[in-house]
């Protein structure tokens, strides 16, 4: 049976509550989406630079529109019974009505039950937007994230990391201010190190998601990440930079080499068929 918004909504808050680890995997469509459900992953989340990749663009804030993006997410939501949420990058406006719009249209037109507001601004000069401005932006995302009538697990996103400002002590203050906010989750991607992820989960009590699928970024396991105190684990656009590195290696073999050896890796069409089935009902 085709689950409603609000089962996956609930579904997706019990995820949160457990006390175990679990991996929110990301897709960039909703073929990748069908993949990943078949694979048996428990919640998706779509990922703004595979969408951006998708769709010929550099990655970067103002690269997709929030119709873009939504819309993607919309087509995500749609192929799939689990629960799914959005990279909605810094809401598509500076303002904090810009991030509460995009949540309600989040949940409203596309179907999530989670996404994610960063405070990453945008503007080279100034790329993290000021402490005040920040939480507002989440005081107002969260605001419209708990009027809705289903549970809608908003997560705020703290970038220093993302932009050149290895900055533990603030990046741990904007969190905890997030969650004083009204954040359901926490997350400050591209913190590696065990004792920083350490230092942030315990600086919070609300679940802290890490990113994982960096490139040079240590070799962490799920299990290690759990005992640091991690609920929750992202790949962010890590699955789509590993199909498009076995694209780029398959076309430059065809060019380069005149060969075809590729293809021996390659799935064969019914194996890639079956992972397409519509899902079983009951």
């Amino acid at each position: 049976m085709v689950k409603t918004q609000a089962e996956k909504a609930a579904a997706f808050k019990a995820l949160h509550e457990k006390p175990e680890l679990f991996v929110v995997a990301n897709p960039w469509d909703a073929g990748t989406a069908r993949i990943l459900t078949a694979l048996g992953f428990a919640a998706l989340s779509t990922t703004s630079a595979g969408l951006a990749f998708t769709l010929g663009r550099r990655d970067g804030t103002g690269s997709v529109t929030r119709e873009e993006a939504l819309e993607n997410a919309r087509q995500v939501a749609a192929a799939t019974d689990l629960p799914v949420a959005a990279d909605l990058e810094n809401g598509y406006g500076h303002t904090p009505e810009a991030a509460a719009e995009t949540i309600r249209l989040a949940a409203q037109r596309a179907g999530l039950v989670g996404g994610s507001i960063e405070d990453a601004s945008g503007d080279p000069a100034r790329p993290i937007y000021d402490f005040d401005q920040a939480v507002e932006r989440v005081r107002a995302a969260a605001q419209a994230a708990h009027a809705l009538p289903f549970p809608f697990m908003f997560v705020a996103r703290a970038e220093n990391y993302l932009h050149g400002r290895a900055d533990l002590k603030d990046t741990i203050r904007r969190l905890q201010a997030y969650e004083e906010a009204g954040a359901e989750v926490l997350y400050a991607p591209g913190i590696t190190r065990p004792d920083d992820i350490r230092a942030v989960c315990a600086a919070v009590t609300k679940p802290v998601n890490v990113l994982l699928g960096l490139k040079n970024a240590g070799e962490l396991t799920l299990a290690q990440l759990a005992e640091l105190g991690v609920r929750r684990v992202s790949i962010g656009s890590g699955f789509c930079r590993a199909a498009l590195t076995a694209f780029l290696h398959a076309a430059r073999e065809v060019r380069d080499d005149g060969t075809f050896n590729f293809a021996n890796e390659a799935l064969y069409m019914s194996e890639l068929a079956d992972l397409f089935a519509p899902p079983r009902s009951g």
